[in-house]
């Protein structure tokens, strides 16, 4: 669908990116690079790892295989944007490109903050209805939650992008940003965009607000009935509750100083937006998964398969992948 009543509608949006030495840009190159290749790695380990091992097919271990798969993907959609971007001064996207971004990484934005918040209220249930967990969180309901979720972030995708749609764009058409997004887009609409901010600042800022209020209401609950009821193992599970807590507060934070006030240019704006859509989904492994102790008595049980592949002659490049990989994290652990 392209922008009505212009006469000469943009075709194509400008990436100002980063204004910084051509020294500065290869250098972030790198590490935004290895970042990228630390979030793939980490993400695709405990997919394959949670998909390969009975011992932890269980809802919790259900809902970190999706939070993986939103971090890999959502990572894929913004972060060789950042990259080549970062190789060139001015980076072009045509229109429907740009509307097309937009739509993936808010779809896949949305579904993860509906995910953290599943992951919340399932921790929620295991502590506070530890013999009826298992019947509550049965297969179908954690199908649904997850469906939910994922149904969640297309909704509000969906919502952005058919208030965008139909404003009329006819210059100019650079965008202060490494990517496409919906504050930077609307900003260079040719009309006054005020009701439309406020709509879009209801349907994506008030909603992350809502949800992170509620998961630290959820988080403090928990935290309280750790510190009153449980006895074994009560510091490492206060320990993993407040790393969990952090990585929420990165989470949230930058999406709510993007996302929940009017739409006008501050500096810290591409800091926020590299938080939020690049160095995130390389936390989530370390936070929700690398310090589960089962998780990595699973990995290593990966690690262990593959060596008795190659022992049998029949080791293969993605075997040798995933070996790598688990002693990668194994060193960090």
């Amino acid at each position: 669908m392209e922008p009505h009543n212009v006469t000469n509608p943009v075709t194509e949006f400008v990436l100002l990116g980063f204004n910084h030495s051509l020294k500065i840009q290869q250098f972030l190159f790198m590490i935004f690079f290895i970042v990228y290749l630390m979030t793939c790695l980490g993400n695709i380990t405990i997919l394959t790892t949670i998909i390969t091992d009975y011992h932890v097919h269980r809802p919790m271990y259900f809902f970190l295989a999706n939070l993986a798969l939103t971090d890999i993907t959502e990572s894929s959609v913004n972060t060789p944007i950042l990259l080549s971007g970062l190789l060139s001064q001015n980076k072009t996207v045509p229109f429907k490109e740009c509307i097309l971004h937009m739509f993936n990484f808010h779809f896949i934005g949305g579904a993860h903050i509906f995910l953290l918040a599943v992951m919340a209220g399932d921790r929620y249930v295991a502590i506070h209805k530890p013999l009826q967990y298992l019947t509550i969180t049965n297969r179908k309901v954690c199908v649904g939650l997850v469906a939910g979720s994922w149904a969640g972030g297309f909704i509000h995708s969906a919502t952005q992008i058919a208030l965008l749609l139909p404003l009329p764009y006819c210059g100019p058409n650079t965008l202060d940003n490494f990517h496409c997004d919906v504050p930077q887009v609307l900003k260079v609409a040719s009309i006054d965009t005020y009701m439309t901010e406020l709509l879009m600042v209801s349907n994506g800022g008030l909603l992350l607000i809502i949800i992170f209020v509620l998961l630290h209401i959820s988080y403090t609950v928990i935290l309280v009935k750790i510190r009153r009821q449980v006895t074994k193992g009560k510091h490492k599970a206060l320990s993993t509750c407040m790393a969990q807590i952090m990585a929420i507060s990165i989470t949230f934070i930058p999406g709510i100083f993007i996302y929940a006030r009017p739409f006008k240019t501050f500096e810290l704006d591409k800091v926020a937006s590299i938080f939020f859509t690049v160095l995130v989904p390389v936390l989530n492994p370390t936070v929700y998964t690398l310090r589960n102790t089962e998780m990595k008595k699973a990995i290593r049980r990966l690690e262990g398969r593959k060596e008795g592949r190659k022992e049998e002659g029949r080791k293969n490049g993605l075997t040798f992948f995933f070996k790598e990989q688990s002693k990668i994290f194994s060193c960090i652990l």
